[in-house]
């Protein structure tokens, strides 16, 4: 069998494909409890005259109003992110299969700013810096397993074996490519628990892979909504 050409990544990929978000989404959502159906009104109002409201319904936790925004990405990052992030089912998602079409040797290869050593217990514990010789053996490791896995998901191919049963000598570090669909709230939730931040009330240790991810959607989800969005964060990055 001919040698593969084998793509070895140490990025995510993630693009607004579609989206029905904005801060006025917010106030007219909010103020139909007072207003009724003169609510309406608010989708043409100016959202920058009421972000005091926005920040109280972040501040006193008011989430509702939050629900009625769409947004629709693209992800291409490893299984193994993707697993993390299907645990979030207040997303709806997609994503490509193995038993319809033949997968591509894309594999994530942990980068030289990727910090690879773990001290202490869980809860307590920090990632530091590994040294050249711990990157260099993850990387000439990773990438051996994914040339000797993709080259048997081949083999299992080109003997007539069915893509889904070959596919499973395929390790999580292949990239995978899905569709996620959100509203702010659920976004929120995601972000407070996927970033670190050292303002946050509540700390969160996300593995640094969904992070980025997380990273992404925030500056993209932050130009469609940029009140909501500061006072999210104003509010110490807690999901209303």
């Amino acid at each position: 069998m001919d040698e593969v050409d084998i793509e070895f990544r140490s990025d995510v990929v993630v693009e607004l494909i579609k989206s029905a978000a904005s801060d006025a989404d917010v106030l007219w959502a909010a103020r139909v409890s007072t207003k009724g159906e003169s609510s309406l009104a608010e989708i043409e109002a100016d959202p920058e005259r009421s972000k005091g409201l926005i920040n109280y319904l972040m501040r006193d936790r008011h989430g509702t109003p939050f629900e009625h925004s769409s947004m629709t990405f693209y992800v291409r990052a490893p299984i193994f992110v993707f697993r993390e992030y299907q645990r979030h089912r207040t997303f709806s998602f997609n994503e490509e299969s193995g038993r319809y079409r033949k997968l591509e040797p894309v594999f994530y290869v942990p980068g030289p700013e990727r910090k690879l050593v773990q001290e202490g217990k869980p809860g307590k514990y920090v990632f530091v810096d590994g040294s050249p010789e711990q990157h260099k053996l993850v990387t000439e490791a990773t990438q051996e397993s994914y040339r000797q896995s993709y080259r048997a998901y081949l083999e299992m191919l080109e003997a007539g074996i069915a893509r889904e049963v070959a596919r499973t000598v395929l390790p999580v570090g292949l990239y995978s490519s899905m569709y996620a669909t959100c509203n702010a709230r659920a976004l929120m939730n995601f972000l407070s628990l996927r970033t670190k931040r050292e303002d946050s009330t509540f700390p969160s240790f996300p593995q640094r892979e969904i992070e980025m991810v997380a990273e992404q959607m925030e500056e993209q989800w932050a130009a469609l909504m940029p009140l909501t969005h500061a006072a999210f964060e104003a509010n110490g990055r807690v999901c209303p």
